[in-house]
């Protein structure tokens, strides 16, 4: 069977397709994009464009583990909400779980949208209502609590509840009140022992600088360096660092007796201290760079000052003699705040 001739009018486009550097043949319209595209393209150019590098890890095993595998292999233009209502019920035993998907997809389809692979305004996740989570309740140490949690940790790599590292890493949690990923991303070259600053590149509230206390930076001194790993609290493989103390973590909770008590709540912990030092709440956003804080704190005596208060305050605690603190707890805190960023030599030997 012999081939169709092409017309002059088709030759003409023919011809103009080769001149322009195009294929003779015009290719075959692409099939109707579907959920899995658009994840693949949501990964590729919004994810890894926007976000940091733990949400990044976070959003790929989301999209791989739960919404891949249940909205995959629909057609983007045909997921109504009903679709997404089914994907949200399939998680009712995991619901921050479930409403974070949710919250993956509200975007996914916003972008497919803006992309023109469905029609605009059709966001089939408008409307879907997310569960309701039941929120975990602050958690702040006592002194007692505190003291317990310090001898635990002094015994930690003997009694193998938690390596050195990672005991080093927690007893920084509660000496400056860092969130978790602070001050497992610290790399060496972040630490100025000199100036008593650690650089923080990898904070939520964006890179930022805060004080390093002298007991903070006495724990990083004691600890070992690996050759060619720039990270102060090196991971398992080579040239990584640690991403998970937790396991370390429920050990140690569980001698020191603090049943229900998370990393997070360390940091709560910090904050309780320094509010119970006088500080006003805004001083203590600010130095903790919360959400709502400005970053206004830094360079100023009273930011120092009460990092330093609040650090030697839970220091002291950590030795055991809360009641001694609580004695001569004014006089301790004027002399403290009247020196510079750290306390005087002789009130460090006291404690």
């Amino acid at each position: 069977m012999k081939s169709r001739r092409p017309g002059p009018q088709e030759t003409i486009r023919i011809i103009a397709r080769i001149k322009a550097g195009e294929s003779a043949t015009p290719a075959e319209p692409s099939a109707a994009p579907t959920v899995a595209d658009l994840a693949e393209r949501y990964e590729r150019e919004y994810v890894a464009m926007h976000c940091k590098p733990a949400t990044v890890a976070h959003y790929a095993l989301m999209l791989r583990k739960h919404i891949v595998p249940a909205l995959g292999e629909f057609l983007v233009a045909e997921v109504e909400r009903k679709h997404i209502m089914e994907f949200q019920y399939g998680l009712r035993d995991m619901p921050t779980v479930a409403n974070r998907g949710v919250d993956i997809l509200v975007k996914m389809f916003g972008l497919a949208d803006a992309w023109g692979w469905r029609p605009s305004g059709k966001n089939p996740c408008l409307f879907v209502r997310r569960y309701k989570v039941e929120k975990h309740h602050e958690r702040f140490l006592t002194p007692e609590e505190l003291c317990r949690l310090g001898h635990a940790l002094d015994s930690a790599p003997a009694e193998r509840l938690a390596s050195a590292h990672a005991a080093a890493a927690i007893r920084l949690l509660v000496l400056t009140g860092s969130r978790r990923n602070e001050i497992l991303g610290l790399r060496w070259e972040d630490l100025d022992f000199e100036a008593g600053e650690m650089r923080l590149t990898d904070s939520k509230t964006g890179a930022r600088v805060v004080p390093l206390p002298s007991a903070a930076a006495k724990v990083l001194e004691g600890l070992s360096r690996v050759p060619g790993n720039p990270w102060v609290f090196p991971g398992r493989k080579k040239g990584d660092r640690q991403h998970n103390i937790n396991d370390s973590w429920c050990r140690l909770r569980e001698r020191a007796g603090l049943d229900g008590v998370r990393l997070h709540d360390l940091r709560h912990s910090y904050a309780s201290r320094a509010l119970a030092l006088g500080e006003s709440l805004s001083m203590i956003g600010e130095l903790l760079a919360t959400s709502t804080s400005r970053g206004l704190w830094f360079g100023s005596e009273r930011g120092w000052r009460t990092c330093g208060s609040t650090t030697f305050a839970i220091l002291v605690q950590f030795h055991g003699i809360s009641t001694l603190l609580n004695i001569v707890y004014p006089f301790i805190i004027q002399c403290f705040i009247s020196s510079h960023r750290n306390p005087p030599d002789y009130v460090l030997q006291a404690a």
